[in-house]
């Protein structure tokens, strides 16, 4: 065995602790290859989809701190903790977010919620656009930044939330009126031409919710059925759209004909459902004609 290459111990057999040999060890476990590759590269400082680098690397020896800052992070990843939180970042309709346990890890599936919002807003023109439940504030700053003629605000209940969102904000350059409070109340009084909400849609008692444990629970679940702050959402539009304008929403993989139902309910006209990539209607909107 080469001098130079550090050794240590994985399942208990000495080995060669290159960057390939790690890689291939986590995958073992069970992690997927791009997640052991991204936390590989965050060990050892380097950008965490720096994929190309890694290639180039891979025979390059894996130092004792990296090697010890892999297992630390690999392991709890294989414990359920999201990727995003481990190195601190989630990309997002093409912006770098800072996340971490505060706020919810943003999925790709909420994108078709913002291609939806952009189809709804003119390029060039002012709009009032309103988010409810900010989270790290991806939905709110990928609007911002693909309409920067909008007057964008958000709301979220959650402080330490809103406090992710911001330095997001800050960081990117890009502005947003942040609002603590609950759901409709901190925006009382005003209208918008739209309301996008990816707002928690989990039934108390489904048997996935174990396995986000690691994200905020209160951003998460909704009710006996899911539906509680949808209910919620819905009802109150009507006072806070302007004459056209259109609310969308993110919700579970089994509720959007409850969702189109109650914006019929609330007066809302044009109901409709949007497929996410795996063809699951992921959104469903209305418009207040007014």
């Amino acid at each position: 065995m080469p001098a130079h290459q550090p050794q240590t111990t994985f399942f208990n057999v000495a080995i060669t602790t290159t960057l390939a040999t790690a890689l291939r060890q986590w995958q073992a476990r069970g992690l997927p290859r791009l997640e052991a590759q991204m936390l590989l590269l965050h060990a050892l400082g380097q950008s965490a989809h720096a994929r190309a680098w890694l290639l180039a690397h891979d025979a390059d020896p894996l130092p004792p701190g990296p090697a010890s800052r892999l297992q630390e992070l690999a392991s709890r990843r294989l414990a359920g903790e999201p990727v995003a939180y481990l190195i601190g970042e989630k990309h997002f309709y093409g912006l770098r977010l800072q996340v971490d346990a505060r706020v919810l890890d943003p999925r790709d599936d909420t994108e078709t919620l913002v291609d939806w919002a952009l189809d709804c807003l003119p390029p060039n023109a002012p709009a009032r656009v309103l988010d409810l439940g900010a989270g790290s504030g991806a939905i709110a700053l990928a609007i911002a930044h693909r309409r920067p003629q909008a007057r964008v605000s958000a709301v979220d209940a959650s402080a330490d939330a809103l406090a992710v969102a911001r330095a997001n904000a800050t960081r990117l350059e890009l502005a947003v009126d942040w609002r603590c409070g609950d759901w409709w109340t901190p925006v009382a009084g005003e209208r918008f031409e739209l309301v996008v909400s990816n707002p928690p849609y989990i039934a108390k008692g489904d048997p996935h919710l174990p396995a986000l444990a690691h994200e905020p629970r209160r951003a998460l679940v909704s009710g006996a059925d899911g539906l509680d702050d949808l209910r919620r959402i819905i009802a109150g539009a009507p006072a806070h759209l302007a004459p056209g304008g259109w609310l969308l929403l993110e919700h579970g993989w089994d509720q959007a004909a409850a969702v189109r139902d109650l914006l019929a309910a609330a007066g809302l006209a044009q109901a409709q459902s949007r497929r996410d990539l795996n063809g699951i209607e992921r959104c469903s909107g209305g418009r207040w004609l007014g």
